[in-house]
């Protein structure tokens, strides 16, 4: 049962917000054409193999979360049953107390490495805008923020991403594509599309195109509209 236990920690040590630690334990039996039998706390791949049971318990310092048996005896008497109960209760609290002494609480903040998934909502009419033609939009924010987005009928859209913050800036964008620009809203990292005399064509953001007229470039004169948005 190392997997629950290294699981558990591994859960903790990367910040996210379980209940409380657990542990798992296995007992398992030997017997005789007696009756005579002899339980053993955390059995290994022989006891396993020769042994007649694999009793697998885990759960947190107050109770059983989740139980897995296998038996190749016939039956198990009630008895049996109870002693490995109380055997895996033993052994499961110490185990805790030990892992406590590595990390008893989960860290305060999510893991820059930890997986992330955030949803939204949006008007279902505004889905078509988010994917764009044949995709191009939705691709083009994935690329930019290095997320997996799912767009579902209903206007729920689901972000993830693997570290960083990547899903908070994929937000961002879809909120930008599902409002309409606003006079005044500073959008930062337009990319210039088409360069004209009068001034060039913005993309403020993805599928949204506008005009920036020359004498709105600069505080100073533009002599010539191409030179200015190539040294930007």
């Amino acid at each position: 049962m190392a997997s629950v236990c290294g699981g558990t920690l591994a859960l903790m040590d990367a910040g996210v917000p379980i209940t409380k630690p657990v542990a798992g334990i296995s007992i398992g039996m030997i017997s005789d054409e007696n009756n005579r039998y002899e339980l053993l706390t955390d059995i290994l791949g022989e006891e396993d193999h020769f042994g007649e049971m694999d009793f697998k318990v885990a759960g947190t310092v107050d109770g059983i979360t989740a139980i897995q048996l296998d038996i190749k005896a016939e039956g198990l008497a009630h008895n049996i049953m109870v002693e490995a109960l109380e055997r895996a209760k033993v052994a499961r609290l110490e185990i805790l107390k030990t892992m406590a002494q590595t990390i008893s609480e989960p860290r305060p903040e999510l893991s820059v490495y930890a997986p992330k998934l955030i949803s939204i909502e949006i008007d279902p009419e505004f889905i078509g805008k988010v994917i764009g033609p044949g995709g191009k939009v939705i691709k083009g924010i994935q690329e930019q923020t290095d997320t997996t987005i799912e767009v579902e009928e209903d206007g729920t859209i689901y972000i993830s991403c693997l570290g960083g913050d990547g899903h908070f800036k994929a937000r961002e964008i879809i909120e930008l594509i599902t409002q309409p620009p606003k006079v005044g809203r500073i959008y930062n990292k337009s990319k210039v599309v088409s360069v004209k005399d009068f001034g060039a064509f913005v993309e403020i953001i993805p599928g949204i195109e506008g005009l920036c007229h020359i004498s709105e470039l600069s505080d100073g004169y533009v002599k010539n509209v191409d030179e200015f948005a190539n040294g930007r």
